[in-house]
């Protein structure tokens, strides 16, 4: 399969169409006319991930590489060093982002990973699950390997569960739900959350979207498409005193 007819594939499964307008999903690197040998995939680039793919083959990442305007290209800036990486071993890539958020996978983590049925609406899942602000906690923590979740505490009952991988700090204000599970929550959406009543458990970003790649793979796998599930780490650590 050449490259060109990869991407037409991927936009099959989720239009390219779909992405947000300050978003670069698709192809980011890579010549449409050469064969594809190996597929790779993976929420995001790194240099060590990069040295493990093999020539000649093409990783699909959730965050595009290219995202914000190019005006130069240093190889010791980020992410340029990357793209020179990429060019060197002839790997393509091609990024699958807000467009596959609203397809495929939020609804993949909450139907897959916390085992419930949503309604799903562009960036936001719904569904109910009852108990208290503590039981939600735990149980949200156990389904995605929380550690110490940071969380905007509403007292009563829990109903009804709204959620958000990545990202999602910006829909406070529309979310319709008692709970709201998101990543990379701001200060100041936190307030707003507080004051709407709005309970909420910040869900990581990495640790919510690491999925990607077994969501894409499950719908590869209907188009009889091998890939090869290439992991890789947050950047982000939680630091112990006691061990450094």
């Amino acid at each position: 399969m050449r490259l060109r007819e990869f991407i037409s594939l991927l936009d099959s499964i989720s239009p390219f169409e779909l992405q947000e307008k300050w978003d670069n999903s698709g192809l980011q690197v890579g010549d449409l006319g050469k064969e594809v040998d190996k597929v790779y995939l993976s929420i995001d680039l790194d240099s060590d991930l990069i040295e493990r793919l093999q020539p000649h083959s093409v990783i699909v990442t959730h965050h595009p590489l290219i995202f914000s305007k190019l005006s130069r290209l240093s190889y010791d800036e980020y992410p340029a060093k990357l793209l020179v990486k990429l060019i060197q071993k002839d790997i393509a890539h091609i990024a699958m982002h807000t467009n596959f958020d609203k397809t495929h996978l939020n609804a993949y983590v909450a139907k897959t990973i916390l085992g419930v049925e949503p309604q799903c609406e562009e960036f936001v899942c719904t569904f109910e699950k009852e108990g208290s602000f503590a039981e939600l906690v735990s149980w949200v923590s156990q389904r995605l390997g929380l550690r110490c979740p940071r969380v905007v505490e509403r007292e009563g009952a829990i109903k009804n569960v709204a959620l958000t991988t990545g990202s999602g700090g910006s829909l406070i204000g529309v979310i319709q739900a008692d709970l709201f599970l998101t990543g990379d929550l701001k200060y100041h959406d936190a307030m707003r959350a507080k004051e709407l009543g709005l309970g909420v458990i910040d869900i990581g970003h990495f640790e919510s979207e690491r999925y990607f790649a077994d969501a894409l793979l499950a719908q590869l796998k209907k188009h009889q498409i091998e890939a090869i599930i290439a992991p890789i780490k947050t950047p982000i650590k939680v630091w112990n005193e006691t061990v450094h």
